[in-house]
């Protein structure tokens, strides 16, 4: 299996303006990525997504840095590198979310590459990878479904 980047193209029933909202406004992250972060959508800006988890309470952070950030049409993020360190492409995952005008709602192309870049042994990359897949096919559903609450009760 291909261990490249993790791609995914959906449709959202919602103007690009309020997908672009519901991926960089702390409440709507909150709703859909179930993560606490505040951070400004602007390129080079550092950020933090932390969860909490409710059986044990334990709490994990995990650094970003946004890269790109053209709304309502691109925003990406550098993500995975340990804290303290500046994210590349050699100790950093790309997260790049691409929304075009599809009618009245979104084309959402997703995408998460530079698990090779990281160096990891194959064992490795092939945990991170399948376990980033998963976690992807069960927030991406959840952002669509917030962006379409969103876009509803505007």
């Amino acid at each position: 299996m291909e261990y490249g980047s993790i791609e995914r193209e959906l449709y959202v029933d919602a103007p690009p303006q309020v997908v672009f909202d519901v991926l960089t406004t702390p409440e709507h992250i909150r709703d859909w990525w179930s993560a606490e972060t505040d951070f400004e959508a602007d390129p080079g800006k550092p950020g933090s997504l932390t969860w909490t988890d409710e059986s044990s309470g334990v709490r994990k952070s995990v650094p970003f840095t946004v890269v790109e950030s053209d709304p309502p049409h691109t925003l990406s993020f550098r993500w995975t590198h340990d804290e303290g360190e500046t994210a590349d492409p050699g100790n950093s995952l790309l997260v790049t979310f691409e929304l075009v005008p599809a009618g009245e709602g979104t084309t959402l192309r997703f995408r998460e590459s530079g698990y090779r870049e990281r160096g990891w042994e194959a064992a490795v990359l092939e945990a991170h990878y399948n376990d980033h897949r998963q976690g992807w096919d069960f927030y991406l559903p959840r952002l669509v479904a917030t962006a379409k609450q969103v876009a509803g009760a505007r």
